[in-house]
């Protein structure tokens, strides 16, 4: 190792050199190490790159050959070695960022050279078009007809290999076309701005046969991994269901063809599924870039039975694929273009927007396939590190395994052993039951393997005016306003040798707390993997011993506020405590998929049963008087909940299923009002209060009655009344409670900073009563000063302590708490104000 060299400066600072002077050399010269120093600082540098001054002492006083270096030299020989380090790191870090910039630069200046084809050629159409409206007489000359259309080139014979090898051809031809050139008028995808932080450039077609997307960027990963990568759909594109390769066979310059069936699942339980049969050619370009390249051959026909593939709707593949060329410096550029034919006619005219858009395309497909790779590339270089010692490999198998476990309860389709089960008159949840799911699948030794099945319990309704990725992740943060944890404890219990049955299930308490804890996301956040802890208690001396939490594995979907997801999900499902890698997942959850806007002339504002709207050119007639302008935030939210079962138990579990989902449903459509946009959490409270004054009028009550007791104003400006008043009320910086006066206290009202103290909202309000949020001391206070209350008309609470919605404790520095008086002057409810509060 060449000799370091470390600098002397006279100043004898910290900072400085070291003043070092001993050995009879002026200050601000330069010493010099020799390699056998040098090493010797290298190994304790390797162990510890920053050293304590002890550990510096003690070095010199271990190592003979440093004994002529001073302390504070051996400092500012480690500082010098972190600098050197940290401009390394740097330097490789900037290099690169350069390659990516140079590869982003290349991709930009090929999408300008495409956008200037495409100006050309729309100058020259336009000049065509101009020359035919002068002279009507060259209306029938086709001579200068735009090659901006691609032709439809008519179908080979696919029965023999040369007529595939046409086909091949072809669809080579007008893949690259598309991927690079201007087959298809391509325009940014809304929300995608290219940069050295975007993961790529993002396209969708505007005007062309069918939906179709393009996505191009960097991904460092070599050509033929990236290929492999994509080939296997059902790894990274979840409405794939399976995929399956019939024929292949050799090709020119190393190719290869081959025929493939692929199936995907329906996104609701409302349409049906698709299938295509296409011919998918992969060959190597004459500049070492790898194309796969893809189409249907034909729109019906090929590939399974009919009867086999009865549940599905043919949908058809224009030319597509994957073009991955080789990068300078490493790594590949990728562009993927993806060009279908979904068939919309197929579905209620509600949800063909999911059919028609070709940003749901690019969402669901073309994107996914770029993150993922991108994924898999930084996992592959360590950048990513994931809890509890879990392989990436392995994480991303549980999300995959959640996501098809939900899907195919969506579908349920015939071959996977699914039935529907006769329901109770009324169409609104659908119950399935397959008795071929039986859960022995798994090599853990606490599989569940007595002999049953799994029911399925699902509906569909349309939600307007709710931001979808707002309801998902109130669905995930306060599970316990929707869920019923004896439920979610029967289907733990069904993991365990010792089944529960249904009408023997052991008596438990839930706190309505949960403890969650991260295990893994995607690159950009798309996704987030995480376990759930419900802590629960047995209420029998028997079960003390034992642990009665449960614990769910949980897959987030488009929750992230820059998410850009087609769809957004809650999936989970019931694991043991150990967690072993091959746990089975019987997947329950949500699913809200936004649809576009689209203009038809039915106001916002309400939410539906989408089962009275499915009629294909039916008309729903909802009401409301939200604006047009809230059209954009309709979506499709699909629920399906499973339940493994015991023979002897299936149609009291099937009972169950029902009622219980009808409940979610119940509550999702609440919960749905009081977060709705097109309206404020305080209006929509004011519909939810059952029996009470509207919520203006009653904020009017609250601070006229304040007045009148306490003798001072609550809230300036007090005579404001309507809105006005409301909206004091609701931004007043102590938490204001309203609960009934009754012999058990409910609340009815709170404003925003009451509602943050509690954790909870207006709709799930109510399921709050006035002892619950006090601890033992602050309910005998407030017992012993009930009398003075009802003498005086209000009272002064010491500070103390109270419990959130949540189960958290929240302390409060001091409380009042007052008679809200109506316009006959008869008590109306009871008011509380804290003041000074904070989580503890």
């Amino acid at each position: 190792m060449a000799a370091a060299v470390a600098m002397r400066s006279g100043s004898g600072s910290d900072g400085g050199g070291g003043g070092y002077d001993k050995a009879g050399m002026d200050s601000g010269k330069y010493v010099r190490y020799t390699p056998e120093q040098v090493e010797a600082l290298e190994r304790v540098y390797a162990e510890c790159p920053k050293p304590s001054s002890s550990r510096r002492q003690q070095l010199l006083r271990d190592c003979p050959i440093l004994a002529n270096i001073e302390p504070k030299q051996i400092k500012v020989w480690f500082q010098n070695r972190r600098c050197r380090d940290k401009q390394r790191k740097e330097a490789s870090r900037l290099q690169a960022v350069n390659r990516k910039l140079t590869a982003m630069n290349k991709l930009l200046m090929e999408e300008n050279e495409r956008l200037q084809k495409q100006v050309s050629q729309l100058v020259h159409e336009n000049a065509y078009m101009k020359q035919q409206l002068q002279n009507p007489s060259l209306g029938n000359d086709t001579s200068c007809e735009s090659n901006v259309t691609t032709p439809q080139n008519p179908l080979r014979d696919a029965s023999n290999p040369s007529g595939l090898l046409t086909i091949a051809e072809e669809t080579l031809t007008e893949f690259l076309s598309k991927a690079t050139g201007t087959a298809v008028d391509w325009v940014p995808m809304p929300g995608m701005k290219p940069g050295p932080d975007s993961f790529g450039i993002v396209a969708v077609s505007h005007g062309c046969r069918g939906v179709a997307a393009r996505a191009c960027g960097l991904v460092n990963l070599e050509p033929t991994k990236i290929v492999e990568i994509l080939k296997d759909r059902p790894s990274w594109f979840r409405d794939c269901r399976s995929l399956e390769v019939f024929t292949m066979f050799p090709a020119g310059n190393g190719g290869t063809i081959e025929l493939v069936y692929m199936q995907m699942y329906a996104p609701t339980t409302l349409v049906p599924a698709r299938d295509f049969w296409t011919l998918r050619y992969t060959t190597t370009m004459e500049d070492g870039s790898l194309v796969v390249c893809e189409r249907s051959l034909s729109g019906s026909g090929g590939g399974p039975s009919t009867a086999s593939a009865q549940q599905f709707v043919r949908a058809e593949m224009l030319p597509s694929g994957y073009l991955v060329r080789p990068c300078e410096g490493g790594g590949s550029i990728v562009h993927i273009v993806d060009h279908l034919d979904l068939e919309a006619w197929s579905v209620p005219e509600v949800l063909r927007p999911l059919y028609e858009s070709s940003r749901v395309v690019a969402q669901k497909m073309t994107t996914a396939a770029l993150r993922h790779i991108r994924q898999i590339a930084q996992e592959t270089s360590g950048e990513v590190v994931y809890a509890l010692g879990r392989q990436p490999a392995v994480l991303r198998t549980f999300s995959q395994r959640l996501s098809r476990g939900f899907n195919d309860a969506i579908s349920g389709f015939n071959d996977d052993g699914w039935s529907v089960m006769g329901g109770d008159g009324i169409e609104d949840v659908i119950i399935a039951c397959n008795a071929k799911k039986v859960r022995n699948t798994s090599t853990s030794a606490n599989a569940f393997v007595t002999p049953g099945g799994v029911i399925c319990a699902k509906a569909s309704m349309l939600l307007q005016s709710v931001p979808p990725a707002v309801l998902v992740r109130f669905l995930r943060e306060h599970r316990s306003e929707w869920a019923d944890y004896n439920f979610d404890a029967y289907s733990a219990s069904s993991l365990k040798t010792s089944s529960c049955s249904l009408p023997g299930l052991r008596p438990m308490r839930f706190s309505g707390s949960q403890i969650i804890m991260p295990l893994a996301h995607t690159v950009e956040n798309e996704e987030i993997l995480e376990v759930v802890r419900l802590e629960g208690q047995a209420l029998t001396h028997d079960d003390g011993l034992m642990s009665r939490d449960i614990h769910l594995l949980q897959l987030c979907t488009g929750i992230d506020e820059k998410s850009m997801g087609s769809c957004f999900q809650l999936v989970f499902a019931p694991i043991d405590e150990l967690f072993p890698d091959d746990a089975p997942l019987i997947s329950s959850g949500f699913r809200v998929i936004p649809l576009d806007m689209k203009t038809d002339g039915t106001p916002a504002g309400r939410t539906l049963d989408l089962a009275s709207s499915l009629e294909v050119g039916s008309t729903a007639q909802p009401t409301g008087d939200a604006s047009m302008d809230d059209c954009n935030l309709r979506s499709v939210l699909t629920i399906a909940f499973q339940f493994p079962y015991e023979m002897h138990l299936q149609d009291s579990v099937a009972t169950m299923a029902r009622q219980y989902v009808r409940s979610i449903v119940s509550s999702v459509q609440r919960v749905s009002m009081a977060i709705s946009p097109s309206r404020s959490g305080l209006n929509a409270g004011q519909k939810i209060i059952s029996g009470f004054p509207e919520a203006p009028t009653l904020a009017r009550w609250i601070c006229q009655s304040y007045q009148f007791h306490l003798g001072v104003e609550l809230l300036r400006q007090a005579d404001d009344a309507g809105e006005a008043l409301l909206k004091m009320l609701w931004d007043y910086e102590d938490a204001i409670l309203c609960c009934s006066f009754k012999e058990k206290p409910v609340f009815t009202f709170a404003n925003e900073m009451g509602l943050n103290m509690l954790e909870t909202s207006l709709v799930a309000l109510q399921d709050l009563s006035l002892d619950k949020i006090f601890d033992e001391a602050g309910r005998k206070a407030l017992y012993n000063e009930i009398p003075k209350l009802m003498e005086q008309g209000y009272v002064y609470l010491p500070g103390g302590v109270c419990l959130s919605g949540m189960g958290r404790h929240v302390s409060f520095e001091q409380a009042v708490a007052w008679k809200v008086l109506g316009e006959d002057n008869n008590v109306h409810c009871l008011a509380f104000c804290f003041v000074n509060w904070s989580f503890v």
